[in-house]
């Protein structure tokens, strides 16, 4: 039997939660390649999720620590759409995804791991991106380094 080393989820899997907001903290330090931001405007920040479920996951937020959408600025709600609007070209040029998820997840219930702090999730996805490993082998194959991905994106913004 082979197997597949993924260490960096571990990380993910062990570290104890903090109470703190990450995407506060990212939109403050202004650590960009670092923090593996792709995009700032105003009001709102892009960003490679680091425990991506596909390869090229972006989340893009507001800059104002909000729970609800219902709380957005109609210039807050054109901001991030722009950006969505951007970060898919971006994506489809640099990565060449043959579709995407698009979601938000408000509350724990439904998934989000950040509930404070609303957040939109770009999923690129490619015809057969889906297998056994997740399921069998609780693995998932990511195929690039976030450096990499970063990169490449950020070579088409």
């Amino acid at each position: 039997m082979r197997k597949l080393w993924a260490p960096w989820r571990m990380e993910y899997i062990q570290k104890p939660k903090k109470k703190s907001c990450f995407l506060c903290r990212v939109i403050k330090e202004k650590k960009d390649k670092n923090n593996f931001v792709i995009l700032r405007t105003k009001k709102t920040i892009s960003l490679l999720n680091i425990y991506p479920y596909n390869n090229g996951h972006v989340m893009i937020a507001p800059k104002k620590h909000i729970k609800s959408p219902d709380k957005l600025s109609p210039e807050e709600i054109n901001e991030i759409f722009s950006q969505v609007k951007k970060i898919l070209a971006a994506l489809k040029k640099s990565l060449g995804p043959s579709g995407f998820n698009l979601g938000l997840n408000l509350d724990k219930t439904a998934g989000a791991g950040l509930e404070g702090h609303l957040h939109i999730h770009i999923v690129p996805r490619w015809q057969g991106d889906t297998n056994f490993m997740p399921i069998l082998g609780n693995t998932k194959i990511i195929s690039q380094s976030l450096s990499q991905t970063h990169k490449a994106i950020k070579r088409y913004l």
